[in-house]
């Protein structure tokens, strides 16, 4: 029985359309996804013919984040605490790269997010030049609910430190799209209906215009947060979710066996009902 991809990728004149397509998991990302969506970049950024890649979610939502479950149980079970932390950083290290993929990309990048925008998808946005979202979308970075920390911290950057704080150490995750466009996470807020259509506009004036001078100027920008110091900020803070992930508190132990016998919902009760 064939397997439906993961990402769907379609070319239109000078637009390239990547849709996250797992939309009974939420578009949750997984190491599959992460894989077909450097294969669909590959192809976008190697076709002349394109000029924008944009990215959107199949389904109720534009993605959930990327899995809990990372896949890496079986070589974690008997790991020695360096090899748990190697094993973190490769696993984070490839989820950073895809996230910063959107921002690198020599060509301009667009997401376009409806009903939840959540964690290390959020990020993808983020990472995107551009990103329209439908009046239903709900963002939010609830990693630290989990005792997760963020793959890729470009929230300070994008929005300054304060708000940063605000949603990164309360774990908010019910942010809404008309908050998030104040914020300056978002370009455009439009009506849940025309949400692929006002995207698709939006692309087709960046891809009117003349591409060597479009190129060059997404690069200044982008070489302008290169000397703030962005890149190594969000590597050195990828070294500090390592540390997160990768070592086991007193609260994280419990945490872990309820979620792991009761669910996700249950410890995040637990936790709740401990302080208050």
């Amino acid at each position: 029985m064939s397997v439906a991809p993961r990402v769907l990728y379609s070319v239109e004149g000078p637009l390239a359309w990547l849709k996250l397509n797992r939309p009974d998991k939420l578009n949750a990302v997984d190491a599959a996804t992460i894989a077909e969506l450097n294969a669909a970049l590959d192809q976008a950024e190697a076709d002349e013919r394109v000029r924008v890649i944009l990215i959107e979610g199949a389904g109720r939502a534009f993605s959930s984040g990327f899995d809990l479950d990372m896949g890496v149980g079986d070589e974690t079970a008997n790991a020695t605490p360096d090899q748990l932390r190697e094993i973190m950083r490769r696993e984070l290290r490839r989820d950073f790269d895809i996230i910063l993929r959107f921002w690198d990309s020599p060509k301009v990048t667009i997401a376009a997010v409806h009903g939840y925008c959540l964690g290390s998808a959020m990020e993808i946005s983020m990472a995107c030049d551009l990103t329209v979202a439908s009046g239903d979308c709900r963002f939010g970075e609830p990693e630290v609910q989990f005792g997760s920390g963020i793959v890729a911290l470009l929230l300070p950057w994008i929005c300054g430190p304060k708000r940063a704080k605000e949603m990164l150490l309360t774990g908010m995750d019910k942010v809404s799209a008309a908050q998030a466009e104040a914020w300056g996470l978002v370009n455009r807020v439009v009506e849940a209906g025309k949400l692929h259509e006002a995207a698709r506009e939006l692309a087709l004036s960046i891809a009117q215009n003349d591409q060597l001078a479009v190129r060059l100027t997404k690069r200044a920008i982008n070489q302008g947060y290169d000397t703030a110091g962005m890149r190594k900020a969000l590597l050195d803070a990828l070294d500090l979710d390592v540390q997160i992930e990768s070592t086991e508190t007193p609260e994280s132990k419990a945490f872990n066996e309820i979620m792991e016998t009761q669910g996700v919902r249950a410890a995040i009760a637990w936790r709740r009902s401990q302080f208050g």
